[in-house]
């Protein structure tokens, strides 16, 4: 499956349905395809990117679509991330989020838990978010410097 025509299969789905969340599934699929055709890429690339497209099974028919698309897009943003190093908008601010809210708590348990046990998991979740959003947007930034943002 071309670039292109993955691009109208989606574009086809979102005319096909009116639920909210699986436009957003399909939305962020056209987004990345999108950002792929403006991106400066090789034949060889392009094709490596189309064989991955069509080994993701796309034209499938699946009883729950919005999960089913979901997954179909973190396998490829993945591919996409180990093979070319490319990201989506906002990628390590997700990810560096995720883990600052695990490693505060971890904080707020074993350091601030001399506060008011509620209070310190409270300040070390945020404080751990805060850190881990902030350390995501800088490395987003260093992506979208290198143009390995899509």
């Amino acid at each position: 499956m071309t670039l292109k025509n993955a691009a109208n299969f989606f574009e086809s789905l979102v005319s096909e349905t009116s639920k909210k969340p699986e436009i957003k599934v399909y939305q962020e699929f056209i987004k990345i395809i999108t950002g792929l055709e403006k991106k400066d890429l090789s034949e060889s690339e392009i094709l490596a990117i189309e064989t991955e497209l069509n080994s993701l099974n796309l034209k499938s028919n699946p009883e729950n679509r919005k999960k089913y698309f979901k997954k179909v897009l973190s396998k490829f943003e993945t591919y996409l991330k180990d093979t070319f190093s490319l990201t989506s908008k906002g990628y390590y601010t997700k990810l560096y989020g995720a883990l600052g809210l695990t490693f505060g708590l971890l904080f707020g348990v074993a350091i601030l838990s001399n506060l008011e046990r509620s209070i310190g998991i409270s300040l070390g979740l945020i404080g751990g978010m805060v850190v881990g959003s902030i350390m995501g947007r800088e490395k987003d930034a260093q992506a979208k410097a290198a143009g390995k943002m899509l």
